[in-house]
């Protein structure tokens, strides 16, 4: 897994809410475009869900 991918979950599961790409871009200082290409591949690898429409969460 990229250092990237493993930074944005880690982030949602410090979290302990759903995010938006958006916010995790802010607090982890990257590119919003970068995240949600990330949120993505997450997303189709069953790592994370997305709860409500444009949120996201970790599965576990």
């Amino acid at each position: 897994m990229s250092d990237v991918k493993e930074k944005v979950l880690k982030e949602m599961e410090n979290a302990g809410k759903p995010l938006r790409p958006g916010d995790i871009a802010k607090a982890l200082s990257l590119d919003s475009k970068e995240v949600s290409k990330v949120v993505k591949e997450l997303k189709a690898e069953g790592k994370i869900i997305s709860p409500k429409r444009c949120f996201y969460a970790p599965t576990n």
